[in-house]
């Protein structure tokens, strides 16, 4: 299962018979030709019953949850017994994450729409990447950390897997 599935570009690098997604925005997975892969289609995690998983990913996506302490919780419910949650996400609230994104996409964005990306960016990322560590290694007892970069002030994202829920 994939949370936060966008345009269904993932899908292409996963190799499982069984691929539903969490995907709220209809708009952005539409017309997607991956979209003959996807088994079942949620808007929301809550609307999952009877239904475990080995894998459950998500990329760049934990950033832009709001009530993401409760998602957490249930991919804990949703995970078979050996199960695991990946999480790549952007190392927001560091140095070289907010300096990548002013160099490039910032100046895009700047230029194509006349507005500051930085605050466009701070209503959109909702939680920092240590707020997301922090509520994964609440839920789950084994979080093995990699950063895209030199640790965690040096680097642009984080990759986190996390096995072994935690009885919360």
């Amino acid at each position: 299962m994939e949370i936060g599935a966008g345009t269904l570009n993932q899908i292409n690098y996963e190799r499982t018979a069984v691929y539903d997604i969490i995907e709220p925005f209809r708009l952005l997975y539409r017309n997607s030709s991956n979209l003959k892969y996807v088994r079942n289609i949620y808007a929301d995690i809550s609307e999952i019953k009877n239904e475990k998983y080995d894998r459950i990913t998500s990329i760049a996506c934990f950033e832009h949850v709001e009530d993401l302490p409760e998602m957490v919780r249930i991919t804990t419910q949703l995970l078979n017994k050996k199960g695991k949650l990946y999480v790549s996400i952007p190392n927001e609230g560091r140095f070289l994450w907010k300096l990548a994104y002013t160099v490039t996409t910032g100046r895009e964005f700047e230029k194509r729409y006349g507005l500051k990306y930085e605050t466009m960016i701070r209503h959109e990322h909702i939680n920092t990447a240590d707020e997301i560590e922090l509520i994964l290694k609440y839920y789950y007892k084994n979080v093995k950390t990699s950063f895209l970069g030199i640790g965690r002030t040096f680097s642009i994202f984080r990759y986190y897997e996390c096995s072994e829920p935690k009885e919360v």
